[in-house]
């Protein structure tokens, strides 16, 4: 968790960030580059080197995709103690919690509408959510717009960004993100970057202008991966906010305007992508989300619902054993024939699921206690999003297709 919320543990909920400029040869950098060269395995890297969020990792694609014909370079250009005058190239600034939907594999840290949720029913803590307590929250928003936009907008001006990734939170609502991407066409840098997008896909158009037709074709590349963990009223259970018809039509718009071009370099027929998290509700729907993705001719691309703890009751491992390994069974089965080259990684993950510990198995002393802490924590969202009203589906309701899940749930 603290390396998604970059606070070290010494600072022991104290926020106190660096610029990038302090950061980049910091003491800290240095040994991991130097720890690196020496061909040690480094637990910053873990979530790549133990494949844990997905089988396709960001490291394949930085050094087998974007730089492979940097790294060479890069070794030649560090010296022996970690040191490099090499600058960054590759930018995920995250510059704003602010989104409008509230996934429930997701939380207040990376959205605003969480955020919100848990200060109207007062179910934050000073103590586990010291970033809320507002002294912090103002230090932390001020650090995001006078340091991290400016470093931005600064590699900008200087034309040394050669990929940007634009996630959140919601990018699409940041004003920061359209002024800089504006900022990019130009200065006439785009032609150089990789633009990549990790979106909900709620908003295509903001003041007057549309994202496919007035930002994307100046860029070298685009890669739009939009969010999307089940269709229809499980794919609104899971993301709260989500519309499926209009992300549907938002959806529709960004495969219209790429067959409207002549086939650019930047728009290639994996250019927008289904974004999925795999999560034991979504595994409900997750058949139907891959007809719509092979209707479309889109890839896939597939991650596990990140746990920090077992009470995590949304995350397929939150199963016992047996139920688990027959869902995935079943899955497995229906999935197969409908498999192909942009779809793979939900079958490969699939059955790379059963090779990894349930939470009852990882965590035998706590599980049942995490258990029923973590169904506690699912009832008070069901109450405060009144799942089951106006049409929402409640987990009962998902559940129902497996009476088996549903029993389990239900602690029958």
């Amino acid at each position: 968790m603290k390396q998604y919320i970059d606070i070290p543990s010494k600072h022991k909920g104290v926020f106190d960030p660096n610029s990038l400029k302090n950061h980049w040869n910091s003491e800290h950098m240095k040994s991991v580059r130097k720890r690196m060269m020496a061909g040690e395995e480094l637990p910053e890297c873990q979530i790549c080197n133990d494949q844990i969020l997905n089988l396709h990792t960001y490291r394949q694609y930085f050094t087998g995709t974007l730089f492979p014909h940097l790294i060479q370079k890069a070794i030649e250009n560090t010296a022996p103690d970690g040191y490099t005058e090499m600058e960054p190239i590759s930018f995920d600034y995250r510059l704003s919690n602010l989104c409008n939907f509230k996934c429930r594999m997701c939380g207040p840290p990376l959205s605003s509408s969480w955020e919100a949720e848990r200060r109207k029913y007062k179910t934050w803590d000073a103590e586990k959510d010291p970033w809320m307590v507002p002294n912090v929250r103002n230090v932390i928003q001020e650090f995001q717009e006078e340091i991290l936009e400016r470093e931005l907008e600064d590699a900008i001006d200087r034309k040394v960004i050669r990929e940007i990734y634009w996630v959140g939170g919601e990018p699409l609502m940041w004003d920061a993100h359209w002024r800089l991407m504006e900022k990019m066409i130009k200065n006439k840098s785009a032609q150089n970057i990789v633009v990549r997008y990790n979106t909900n896909l709620s908003r295509v158009n903001w003041k007057g202008k549309n994202i496919y037709h007035d930002y994307l074709l100046p860029f070298k590349k685009v890669n739009i991966c939009a969010s999307l963990d089940a269709t229809g009223k499980i794919g609104e259970f899971i993301r709260t906010g989500l519309n499926w018809e209009e992300w549907k039509s938002n959806w529709e718009q960004g495969q219209e305007w790429r067959f409207l071009q002549p086939v650019p370099a930047n728009c290639h027929p994996d250019f927008l992508v289904v974004d999925l998290t795999l999560t034991l509700p979504g595994l409900f729907g997750l058949v139907d989300l891959v007809k719509f993705a092979n209707y479309c001719g889109s890839k896939i691309y597939t991650k596990i619902m990140f746990a920090f703890d077992p009470c995590i009751v949304l995350s397929p491992f939150a199963l016992p054993r047996d139920l688990l390994d027959s869902f995935l069974d079943d899955l497995i089965q229906e999935i197969e024939p409908l498999t192909n080259s942009k779809n793979n990684s939900v079958l490969d993950t699939l059955k790379e699921m059963k090779t990894r510990l349930t939470f009852a198995e990882e965590w035998p002393d706590i599980y049942e206690e995490e258990f029923l802490r973590g169904k506690g924590e699912q009832a008070r969202l069901a109450e405060y999003r009144e799942d089951g009203k106006q049409g929402r589906l409640t987990i009962e309701d998902i559940y129902s297709a497996r009476p088996e899940i549903l029993g389990w749930w239900n602690g029958q």
